[in-house]
């Protein structure tokens, strides 16, 4: 029997929700900053950082959901994309030696906060062209 498709759009979206939650968490948990505390301050660079974090991940999201016909699936798929995406995140880190990202992102550097934003967008359809 086939989901009513009103009930299988609250499955994803039920599922998406979580998985951002969870997924915003690992940021924090590994960036050096409080993003929301920082945020609450006016911090316009922390912002633009996690902001590019909160569409990379909906957007590889969104390929997932795409891509499979069952929230399993695509749960799966979004899961693997989100760990390319964090680990495209230690390599922004690693591969920028004049300066640490998030000591820059932290002083409310807007220049390295946008560029944090560009490349979490950018690759999160890079990621979200490989799901299957």
């Amino acid at each position: 029997m086939l989901a009513h498709p009103v009930g299988m759009m609250i499955g994803f979206f039920s599922v998406a929700v979580l998985q951002l939650i969870v997924f915003l968490w690992c940021f924090e948990m590994v960036a050096k900053y409080k993003c929301w505390d920082e945020i609450r301050r006016g911090n316009l660079a922390v912002a633009m950082a996690t902001g590019g974090k909160i569409f990379g991940i909906c957007n590889i999201m969104r390929f997932s959901i795409e891509a499979h016909s069952t929230v399993y699936e695509s749960l799966g798929w979004s899961v693997i994309g989100f760990l390319l995406l964090l680990a495209a995140y230690f390599i922004f880190e690693f591969l920028t030696p004049v300066f640490k990202i998030d000591e820059e992102i932290a002083a409310d550097n807007k220049a390295v906060g946008l560029i944090s934003m560009i490349i979490s967008i950018s690759l999160s359809y890079v990621i979200g062209a490989t799901i299957l």
